[in-house]
C-alpha cells in the first residue's frame, strides 16, 4: 500500500492520535497533527511560522489560509511521499473545501475520511486518563495504553511525561458540544463524496487498528 492520504475524524478522546501512530508505524504514512505542524513551523522560523507566531502571541486563532499554507508545505516534504494522515484538520466545511482545492492543485486524491465513533459517555474516562511523553509526544493512557516499561517511553526512552491542563472532566462537555456543532457537519460534506468510513472506536485498541488496516488495504 502506497500513497494513502486520509483524514481522521472523531470527538476529543476518540482515539485518533493513538491509531494514527499505529498506522504510521505500520505503513509509513506520516501523521500530521495541526498543532505539531504549527509548533514545528514556529520553531524552524519559516515565513509561515513567523506569521503563525505573531498570531498566536497575540492570542488569536491561526487563519484557515495560513493553516492551509502550512499543510501545503508539510505534505511536500519527503516523509509524506508515502502518504499522510491529517489529524485535527479540517474542522469546518470551509477548511474542507480549502483542503480539496489544495489537493487538486497538487494532483492528489483523498483516499478516505475515517470517523472513529465513540459515545460521549465513554469519552470522559478516555480524556482524563491521557498523558504523553514530554520529549517526543508519544501518547499513552492510564487504563488503556501504558508504556511497555513503566515510566519509560516506548518510542524514545524518555522518563518525563506530561498531561494537558484541559484534559479534565470539567472541560469535556464544552469540547464535545463544540465538536458536534462545528466539526460533525464536515462528515456530511465528505459523505456526499462517498469518502467516509465509520469505525467503532469502543472496541479493543488492537481490533480498531485491524478495522482501520482493512479499510486502507482495500
Amino acid at each position: 500500500m502506497k500513497g494513502k492520504r486520509i483524514i481522521f475524524m472523531g470527538p476529543p478522546g476518540g482515539g485518533k492520535g493513538t491509531q494514527a501512530q499505529r498506522l504510521e508505524d505500520k505503513f509509513g504514512i506520516k501523521q500530521l497533527s495541526t498543532g505539531d505542524m504549527l509548533r514545528a513551523a514556529v520553531a524552524a522560523g519559516t515565513e509561515l511560522g513567523k506569521q503563525a507566531k505573531q498570531v498566536m502571541d497575540a492570542g488569536q486563532l491561526v487563519s484557515d489560509d495560513l493553516m492551509i499554507g502550512l499543510i501545503s508545505e508539510r505534505v511536500d516534504q519527503p516523509d509524506c511521499a508515502n502518504g499522510f494522515i491529517l489529524d485535527g484538520f479540517p474542522r469546518t466545511i470551509p477548511q474542507a473545501e480549502a483542503l480539496d482545492a489544495l489537493m487538486a492543485d497538487k494532483g492528489m486524491d483523498l483516499d478516505a475520511v475515517i470517523e472513529l465513533r465513540v459515545p460521549d459517555s465513554l469519552l470522559v474516562e478516555r480524556i482524563t486518563g491521557r498523558f504523553s511523553c514530554a520529549k517526543c509526544g508519544r501518547g499513552y493512557h492510564d487504563k488503556y495504553q501504558q508504556p511497555k516499561v513503566e515510566g519509560v517511553c516506548d518510542a524514545c526512552g524518555s522518563t518525563e511525561f506530561k498531561r494537558r491542563a484541559d484534559d479534565n472532566a470539567e472541560t469535556v462537555t464544552s469540547r464535545l458540544e463544540a465538536y458536534h456543532k462545528q466539526t460533525a457537519p464536515v462528515l456530511a460534506y465528505y459523505e456526499e463524496k462517498g469518502k467516509v468510513h465509520v469505525v467503532d472506536g469502543t472496541k479493543d485498541i488492537d481490533q480498531v487498528t485491524d478495522d482501520l488496516v482493512a479499510i486502507l488495504e482495500k
